[in-house]
C-alpha cells in the first residue's frame, strides 16, 4: 500500500490521538504541575522513539540538518507543551482546541511566504473566517488576550505548532516522518529535562489516575500522534494539511464530555460555529491559487 493510500489512516490516527490530549492534560494537571507533566510525558515518548531508532537503524539527518531539527524540537515539543499545559490550567479543553485551531492560518501564511507553497483563495478566506471565530473564543475566556492569560498562552502554543509544521516538512521529505519525529521528540525531551526530577518525585506519590494520564499522553498524542501527523504533512503539504486541525475541536468536545463531564459555554459554541464555517470555505475548490 502506497503512502497516499494510507493517508486517511494517518489523518484519523493523528486527529484522534491529539484530540485525547486536551481533556487528558486537564485531568493530569489535577495531580502534576504543567512543566513537570511535560517533562514526564516526553521523557517516556523519547524512550519509545529511541528504541525505535535502535531497532530500525534508519538514515539519520546529518549535521547540516541539526539546527532545523533543534528548532523543531524547541518549538514543536518543548515550548508548545509548556505553553499548552500552562494555558489549560484556566482554559477548558474545548476552548483550547479551538484556539489551537488558529495554527492553520499561521502555518498557511508561513508556508506560502517561506516555503513557496500555495493556498487557494477560498483557503485564505476560510482561514481568516476561522481565525475570527478563534478570536471570539479567546475574548470570552478569563483574562481575554492579556499578557500571561490562559488564552494568550494557547495562542502562542498555536504559533509554535504552526512553526513546527512548516519547518519539519523538508526533513520529512528527505528522511521520512518516523525518523524525523523520533529525533524531534528526543530533542524536545532533552530541553524539558530540568523539570524531569521534580515530575518523577510528584508522580511517584501521585494516584493511579496520574500514571494512566502520563502514559496515555506519552504514547498516543506524543509518540503516535506526531509520527502519524508527520506523514500527513509530508504527503499533503503544510498549507493544506494543517487545515485538518480544524477537525480537532468537535472530537475534543466529545472526549472532554466523556472524560471530564464538561461542555462548552455559549461563546465557545458561537466561536466554534464560525471556525467550522471557515473550514468549509477553506476546503471549497477554486482554480485560482495565491
Amino acid at each position: 500500500m502506497t503512502e497516499k493510500k494510507r493517508l486517511p489512516f494517518y489523518i484519523i490516527l493523528s486527529l484522534l490521538s491529539w484530540a485525547s490530549a486536551y481533556p487528558v492534560v486537564r485531568l493530569a494537571l489535577r495531580d502534576i504541575p504543567p512543566l513537570p507533566l511535560a517533562a514526564l510525558r516526553y521523557f517516556i515518548a523519547a524512550c519509545v522513539a529511541g528504541l525505535w531508532l535502535v531497532w530500525k537503524k534508519p538514515v539519520l539527518p546529518g549535521r547540516r540538518e541539526f539546527p532545523r531539527l533543534f528548532v523543531c524540537g524547541a518549538f514543536g515539543i518543548a515550548a508548545y507543551n509548556i505553553l499548552f499545559n500552562l494555558g489549560e490550567q484556566t482554559v477548558s479543553s474545548g476552548a483550547t482546541s479551538l484556539i489551537i485551531a488558529s495554527a492553520p492560518i499561521m502555518a498557511g501564511i508561513m508556508a506560502v511566504l517561506c516555503a513557496g507553497e500555495s493556498l487557494s483563495l477560498f483557503g485564505w478566506i476560510g482561514s481568516l473566517v476561522s481565525f475570527g471565530g478563534v478570536t471570539l473564543i479567546v475574548m470570552g475566556q478569563k483574562g481575554g488576550l492579556t499578557f500571561g492569560s490562559g488564552a494568550g498562552l494557547e495562542l502562542l502554543a498555536a504559533f509554535c505548532t504552526a512553526s513546527y509544521v512548516v519547518l519539519q516538512r523538508p526533513l520529512v521529505q528527505r528522511y521520512g516522518g518516523l525518523t524525523v519525529t523520533a529525533c524531534v521528540l528526543m530533542i524536545g525531551a532533552f530541553l524539558l529535562l530540568p523539570w524531569l526530577k521534580e515530575g518523577s518525585v510528584i508522580l511517584y506519590q501521585a494516584p493511579r489516575r496520574a500514571w494512566l494520564c502520563v502514559f496515555e499522553l506519552a504514547i498516543l498524542p506524543a509518540a503516535i500522534g506526531y509520527a502519524a501527523w508527520s506523514h500527513v504533512i509530508g504527503i499533503m503539504g503544510a498549507a493544506r494539511g494543517t487545515l485538518l486541525l480544524y477537525l480537532l475541536p468537535p472530537l475534543t468536545f466529545v472526549m472532554a464530555f466523556i472524560l471530564e463531564g464538561s461542555w462548552p459555554d455559549w461563546t465557545t459554541w458561537c466561536g466554534g460555529a464560525v471556525v467550522m464555517s471557515g473550514v468549509i470555505l477553506a476546503h471549497k475548490k477554486t482554480r485560482r491559487s495565491i
